[in-house]
């Protein structure tokens, strides 16, 4: 049996599929498209997981949207007649997708796939719960899931056992954590729904000295996690921006405008609402885990991408277990709608765990076979080498430690929004130029902001204070205190200069506060990128390597063996690794394109 799961029409729409149970294949819209966070609908994302499973679309025995629309358009209709008439401008904008498209999935569906089934609905949390339990390696576990707003919810909690999925009680908007870290990520400059986690980079550059201002004046917070918001200083109930005149005056001036120089102010604003949401997600915790007496927690919606939040609750909730959906936005819903409706609505009993989860290490995306790889590289006449498999995790490693900046290629491409070793970018964690170089020549992103390690599963202890694996890059732990170095720092030091520091020999992935958003790398999930770093450690001693995600600012991570070429041509990368297909830099024909490609990009 096949089950289709799709999420579009906000923000990073994806497609999944499920057959007799198992997580077959998922992919974000975006990778195809080339459209960073794409909300159109997943026609590609869906052509992917049919292809991959050699089937039709006729052969799909369910599809299920991720949320219900008409709740959704009630809670916007309901919010503009609270402000009308302001709000007229938001609404006009809004009308014309949702008349169209939103009110009408199933005819969309129809449309654009030929499917004549029918369409099911999940509510939005309830997808978000399911993704979160489902594919975790728990028989029972309590159930959070925070984002900005799905329908009405914000918030859910519940439990889990077997099959079953309860929620208990929701969060409505527009009290939302969710929301409110987002009107922080645009008062700082950032993009909403996408630069959320800059601010949580930016925070440990600044004090939390508005972190009593936001919670006297913007949130009531309450013992149980809960909120509600002043909205006399928000405009995301009826207007085009998220924060108003009144919110500038309380933060001592306008926004900052996107692009500019980052100000201690920002730098304050960010450590303030990071210490804020952190408190607000463990009060949630810790009441969750009252309420449910359960051992094991399970995390899905936005707000769970925020590691350094899952990093404290690892380390100060009551849970003794914690597993969090890599795809904990909307990307993941369209997952958790196709198990919901295997679980739940079907029925079907649930196998028991064997302790692993069965979300397959993420790698759920379309793969290339070396064939494939070459046979596009001869296409276009582009120079390479084929290495001997057995030798091509050393030919990487040695690059790595001759200071060589690595785009590497291989196996199925990742689900979610964190690269995992299938499509990254490599470089050695030992340099203290590594962050920079990546950052300004390769990435063309903000110098402030940190990269992640990979790091050998059993060595991960050795490295960092972590007593768990984290396989999907979402958790924050210390780096050891006898691998730190002090950093000489007084009030006012510029931003560049605190980043020349060195703060540990691992310094090209330990963050200003000593942590690390790090990954861990086992045999049975990534046996060719724990090779690598296998490979590395026997070069060097050490058993971290720098990994971000496969593409420049402003673009998605890549898919394709074309656009891991173009990217590689794009900037200053010395090695590109596809497959068992090596390619140098040095040895390719000048690269050309009739525009500037920045100019392609809308920077997020």
């Amino acid at each position: 049996m096949y089950i289709l799961g799709i999420s579009c029409f906000y923000h990073d729409s994806a497609a999944c599929l499920v057959r007799d149970g198992r997580i077959s294949a998922a992919a974000q819209e975006e990778r195809f498209t080339r459209k960073k966070h794409d909300p159109r609908f997943p026609k590609n994302a869906i052509k992917y997981c049919l292809e991959d499973a050699d089937i039709t679309i006729q052969d799909v025995n369910y599809i299920v949207f991720y949320d219900k629309p008409f709740l959704t358009f009630e809670r916007l209709l309901m919010s503009y007649l609270t402000v009308a008439p302001n709000g007229l401008r938001s609404w006009l904008e809004a009308m014309p997708l949702w008349l169209g498209q939103k009110l009408y999935i199933p005819k969309v569906i129809t449309r654009e796939t030929g499917y004549e089934g029918n369409v099911l609905f999940t509510e939005h949390h309830e997808a978000h719960a399911a993704s979160a339990f489902y594919p975790s390696p728990f028989n029972e576990a309590a159930i959070l899931t925070i984002d900005g707003v799905g329908e009405w919810a914000t918030a859910s909690y519940g439990f889990g056992k077997a099959e079953d999925i309860t929620l208990l009680k929701e969060l409505h908007f527009p009290d939302s954590l969710g929301l409110l870290y987002s009107a922080f990520t645009y008062f700082t400059g950032f993009r909403v729904n996408s630069g959320e986690y800059k601010l949580m980079g930016l925070a440990p550059y600044g004090e939390p000295r508005y972190r009593n201002l936001i919670l006297s004046e913007l949130v009531d917070l309450k013992e149980d996690g809960s909120i509600r918001l002043n909205l006399s200083y928000f405009d995301f109930l009826g207007g085009l921006r998220m924060t108003n005149r009144r919110f500038a005056k309380l933060f001592g001036g306008p926004p900052r405008k996107p692009e500019t120089e980052i100000s201690q102010r920002e730098m304050d604003i960010a450590a303030s609402i990071q210490g804020v949401t952190e408190e607000i997600v463990l009060r949630m915790v810790r009441h969750v885990h009252k309420e449910t007496n359960q051992k094991n927690l399970c995390l899905a919606g936005g707000v769970a991408l925020n590691c350094v939040a899952n990093g404290l609750i690892m380390r100060e909730g009551p849970f003794e277990n914690i597993w969090i959906q890599p795809a904990a936005g909307d990307a993941g819903g369209a997952m958790g709608a196709a198990l919901s409706v295997w679980y739940h609505y079907l029925g079907n009993e649930r196998p028991d765990s064997d302790k692993c989860d069965s979300q397959q290490g993420s790698y759920l995306g379309p793969s290339f076979s070396n064939e494939t790889v070459k046979t596009f590289l001869k296409s276009k006449g582009y120079p390479y080498h084929e290495v001997d498999p057995t030798k091509k995790a050393h030919f990487v490693a040695k690059a790595i430690t001759e200071g060589k900046i690595v785009g590497y290629m291989a196996g199925r491409m990742e689900f979610g929004p964190r690269a995992l070793g299938a499509r990254s970018i490599l470089g050695d964690s030992r340099r203290q130029d590594t962050q920079t170089v990546m950052n300004l020549k390769i990435k063309n992103r903000e110098s402030f902001r940190p990269f992640a390690p990979s790091v050998l599963e059993e060595k991960a202890s050795e490295y960092f204070d972590i007593d768990r694996p984290s396989p999907y890059m979402l958790l924050v732990a210390d780096v050891r205190k006898e691998r730190r170095l002090p950093q000489p720092y007084r009030e006012g030091t510029p931003m560049l200069e605190r980043l020349k520091v060195k703060r540990s020999d691992i310094p090209a992935i330990t963050h200003l506060d000593y942590s690390a958003r790090l990954q861990t790398v086992n045999q049975k999930d990534k046996p060719d990128y724990h090779e690598v770093i296998s490979e590395f450690e026997r070069l060097t001693g050490c058993a971290v390597i720098v990994n971000t995600s496969f593409n420049v600012r402003g673009e998605p991570i890549i898919c394709t063996p074309e656009d891991a070429y173009r990217c590689f041509m794009r900037t200053e990368m010395d090695v590109l690794v596809i497959e068992n297909c090596i390619l140098f830099k040095e040895e390719q024909p000048p690269w050309k394109e009739r525009e500037d490609w920045r100019d392609e990009l809308e920077l997020d």
